[in-house]
């Protein structure tokens, strides 16, 4: 009996996920305190490479830490479309590298300025150990469709 039903798309990696938006937010400490701070990211050779603004001294905090990145889709206009929102986070090691011309390229254009001062880029390579991802799924019930 044939279905009408068309078949469930197959799941996406986390990697994946994190292909489909630019920027992410690193987390880790400094001097004991908590930070976030914004990346932008790419994923090479099944590694996160994030530039950042090296003005703000964040690399250096994160060089041979292990460190959080974490990035999401919960601004796109999905939810309001049907689709879900997905967010993924990675942990691990960082530390500072000098990406490959290939890889700057990859990155696009950098910010002219970050708060006021022009923009340095700093590099920082995280090799992912753990990977969480979570996702809200819009489309099973339009009755709960705002409940959080």
């Amino acid at each position: 009996m044939p279905s009408d039903e068309s078949p469930a798309p197959a799941p996406v990696s986390p990697i994946e996920l994190l292909g489909r938006v630019p920027y992410g937010r690193l987390a880790t400490s400094m001097r004991a305190l908590p930070f976030l701070a914004v990346a932008r990211h790419i994923v090479s050779d099944g590694r996160i490479l994030l530039r950042m603004h090296s003005g703000f001294g964040y690399h250096e905090a994160c060089d041979g830490s292990v460190v959080a990145y974490g990035a999401d889709n919960y601004n796109a206009t999905s939810a309001d479309e049907g689709d879900d929102l997905w967010s993924v986070q990675f942990t691990g090691p960082a530390e500072i590298v000098h990406p490959c011309p290939e890889q700057a390229e990859l990155f696009g254009t950098a910010p002219v300025s970050a708060n006021g001062e022009p923009f340095a880029p700093a590099y920082l390579r995280v090799d992912p150990h753990f990977v969480t991802e979570h996702t809200l799924d819009f489309g099973a019930s339009q009755l709960v469709r705002h409940a959080a």
